[in-house]
C-alpha cells in the first residue's frame, strides 16, 4: 500500500511552461505559502526562513531585473535561449523569493556557542524544508512552479527595489502559475546506488 505522501510527492515536478490561469485568489495563495513556511522545522524553532510574495507587476519587475543582469554577462550570441528561460518564468502567475534571516541565525550562534558553526548549515536545511514545503502546497493545488537560483547576481537590486533588510539573505526564487504542459517523465537512479539498507 502505498504512503499518500509520497503519491502526493509525485506530483510536485519542476514545471516551466506556466501561465496565469489560476482558480485561486491571491489571498488563498498568500495564505498557503505563509502557512506551509510557519509549519516547515527549523533547529532550535529558529524560524530563520523568510519570504516576499510578488504579484503582479512585482512579479514581472523580479524578471525584468533577472533578465538585465543576465543580458550584462552573458554573450549576445547565447542570450535567445536565457530570454526564452526567463519569458517561462515571467509567463506564470507570481514569484516567491526566499531568504534567511542572518541576524536570528547570529542570535542563536551567540546563545548557544557550542553550536555556532552548524547554524548556517541548519539555516540552509531549513530555507530547503521552507522550499520544498510550499512546492507541495502549490502541487496539491494543481500549481505548477519551478525553483530558480539567481541569487547572489540579483541579491543587491532586489533588496533595492523591495526594500528587504540587508540581514535577509536571499536564497532562492519560486515563479509558479497555471501548468500550460505537463513536464517529462523524470528519471530515477537506481535504488541500489543511492540507498544501502541493514537488518
Amino acid at each position: 500500500m502505498k504512503n499518500r505522501y509520497i503519491e502526493w510527492m509525485e506530483k510536485r515536478r519542476s514545471t516551466y511552461a506556466l501561465g496565469k490561469n489560476l482558480e485561486q485568489t491571491e489571498e488563498i495563495l498568500q495564505y498557503t505559502i505563509m502557512e506551509a513556511i510557519k509549519h516547515s522545522p527549523t533547529a532550535f524553532n529558529s524560524q530563520t526562513s523568510r519570504a516576499v510574495i510578488l504579484f503582479n507587476e512585482h512579479h514581472n519587475k523580479l524578471w525584468n531585473l533577472v533578465e538585465e543582469k543576465l543580458r550584462s554577462i552573458v554573450p549576445a550570441e547565447n542570450f535567445a535561449r536565457t530570454e526564452e528561460k526567463i519569458e517561462s518564468f515571467r509567463a506564470g502567475f507570481a514569484s516567491i523569493l526566499f531568504f534567511e534571516d542572518q541576524d536570528v541565525i547570529q542570535q542563536y550562534q551567540d546563545q548557544f556557542f557550542q553550536y555556532a558553526e552548524q547554524f548556517p548549515i541548519w539555516s540552509e536545511q531549513a530555507t530547503g524544508i521552507a522550499q520544498h514545503s510550499v512546492w507541495m502546497a502549490l502541487a496539491q493545488e494543481k500549481i505548477g512552479a519551478s525553483l530558480q537560483h539567481y541569487n547572489p547576481l540579483i541579491d543587491q537590486n532586489v533588496k533595492e527595489v523591495w526594500g528587504i533588510p540587508d540581514y535577509w539573505k536571499l536564497t532562492a526564487q519560486m515563479p509558479f502559475g497555471s501548468i500550460e504542459a505537463v513536464p517529462s517523465e523524470k528519471e530515477f537512479m537506481a535504488n541500489e546506488e543511492r540507498f544501502k539498507v541493514f537488518r
